[in-house]
């Protein structure tokens, strides 16, 4: 009936058992525990993030997992995977559910309903998807998957990390999901290369380290990314900052300020970042560049462009910095770097200071003051000899706005800082502050208390905002916001 998903050769399809593993593992569903929801991918939030699974638990899930291993061999040996991208979900469905009744019968194993219905599901994540990530990749509540070898996945929601009950096989089977996600865009991950940098077809971030840099099994980071982008509007909801806070950011982006995005890892640097480029006018030219392409632009003329790494000779390699060089002669009205953290930094400082005003980037720092400090250090890492004091001009004269991102202790993240760089003063960059988030302590549940403020500063660049027809209320200078 299914014949198109079918090999030519169809022996495979009665391909004995080896021998005593129906045996072995007919004894094994001799014993039915109960059957855990299939839905229950990870423990419960409260549950402490060393719990172990109790034995009853341990058990089930072996003997799960040693027949999905036999189906799964069954089901490589059987299936066209050529034809698979033709298929409809459907008929796979149908075909994986066929494949599984024929060898759970051949093996002498009987599973109830449920059990049935989660080992379909494993098996065709396992053809068409990442195998054992795919519950967690379509929750859309969990923001990080965390790998740490075949045993251990953990994941974040809310701002906490949890353990999940997800594993891997072994490390076999973890290599087999890196190598699908790395191969899907081009790139290879070995002992030769034992790191990599890539995406999924979702948009999310992906990274993982293998054996012989990683001691205990491959490790691997997710950066998952909501599929409806988050605006300006849904971060006011989830408290990041005040409308008055984005009233001045729009008037910002309006008046083509140059603005850096500062923040730690997983602060929602790039979250901002997505969220102030959404307010850049769609009849402008936007080039953006970055190392794994992440953003999420909704205007109509957007160039995207990706660094590309050394191939197996070690040519080839494209950097953000030659992207750069190669934007400024694609008549750009905007340019934006992912983010910047190397010697693209002059070419980017370059760019803002030489008619590409309205430029954006992302950098790792800790404040605003650090930020500045930062851009420092990378331009004399990139082995330019410039005095300290030219440095910090060109950086003045480039950088007019700092938006500091963090993320707080309880898990939220907030905008806790918009300072404004206003010029020199001997051999000091100066600075004032225009928002802050104010900080007085946690509540019993742990959660941060504080409230949005105004310092009291009116915007260095005001004429500047009313030339361009944003003409801001002094109101939004003094507010305090709970």
């Amino acid at each position: 009936m299914f014949s198109r998903y079918n090999k030519v050769d169809n022996k495979a399809t009665n391909k004995a058992v080896p021998p005593g593993a129906g045996a072995k593992l007919a004894s094994m569903a001799a014993a039915k525990p109960k059957a855990q929801p299939a839905a229950a991918a990870v423990v419960e939030p409260n549950a402490a993030v060393n719990q172990a699974l109790n034995q009853k638990e341990l058990k089930r899930r072996g003997r799960l997992s040693d027949i999905r291993v036999e189906l799964h061999k069954r089901l490589l040996d059987t299936l066209n995977l050529a034809a698979l991208e033709h298929a409809s979900e459907a008929d796979l469905r149908t075909e994986i559910a066929a494949i599984c009744a024929d060898g759970l019968a051949e093996m002498g194993v009987v599973l109830n309903k449920e059990e049935r219905s989660t080992l379909h599901q494993e098996l065709f994540d396992e053809v068409t998807g990442l195998g054992p990530l795919e519950p967690l990749l379509r929750d859309e509540t969990i923001n990080d998957i965390l790998v740490n070898g075949p045993d251990q996945v953990f994941i974040e929601r809310a701002g906490k990390l949890e353990l999940s009950s997800v594993t891997f096989k072994n490390e076999k089977h973890l290599m087999r999901v890196i190598d699908k996600i790395v191969s899907a865009v081009g790139r290879r991950v070995d002992e030769s290369n034992p790191y990599v940098d890539a995406r999924l077809k979702d948009g999310s971030r992906f990274n993982a380290m293998v054996k012989p840099i990683a001691v205990d099994g491959a490790l691997v980071s997710i950066r998952k990314f909501t599929k409806d982008k988050l605006g300006i509007e849904e971060l006011i909801q989830f408290g990041a900052f005040t409308p008055e806070m984005a009233l001045y950011l729009r008037a910002a982006v309006g008046a083509h300020l140059n603005i850096i995005v500062s923040g730690g890892t997983g602060s929602g640097k790039t979250t901002t970042l997505n969220a102030l480029s959404s307010m850049i006018a769609d009849n402008e030219r936007i080039l953006t560049i970055e190392d794994t392409a992440e953003l999420q632009l909704q205007q109509i003329h957007v160039g995207r462009m990706e660094s590309r790494p050394p191939n197996v000779e070690g040519k080839g390699a494209v950097s953000q910095r030659d992207c750069l060089r190669n934007a400024l002669r694609m008549r750009p009205d905007r340019i934006i770097v992912g983010e910047t953290r190397g010697d693209e930094v002059i070419d980017m400082l370059q760019a803002m200071n030489t008619g590409h005003d309205g430029s954006m980037t992302t950098i790792h720092a800790n404040s605003a003051r650090d930020g500045v400090s930062r851009l420092e250090n990378m331009i004399a890492m990139a082995g330019i000899e410039m005095p300290l004091k030219a440095v910090r001009a060109q950086i003045a004269s480039a950088v007019h706005l700092v938006v500091q991102a963090t993320r707080l202790m309880d898990g939220s993240r907030r905008m806790v800082s918009i300072t404004e760089i206003t010029g020199m003063e001997g051999d000091i960059i100066t600075m004032q502050e225009i928002f802050k988030f104010q900080r007085f302590g946690l509540d019993p549940n742990g959660k941060i208390i504080g409230r949005f403020e105004a310092t009291g500063l009116r915007s260095h660049f005001s004429e500047r905002f009313k030339h361009s027809g944003f003409e801001l209320p002094n109101e939004i200078y003094t507010m305090n916001s709970a």
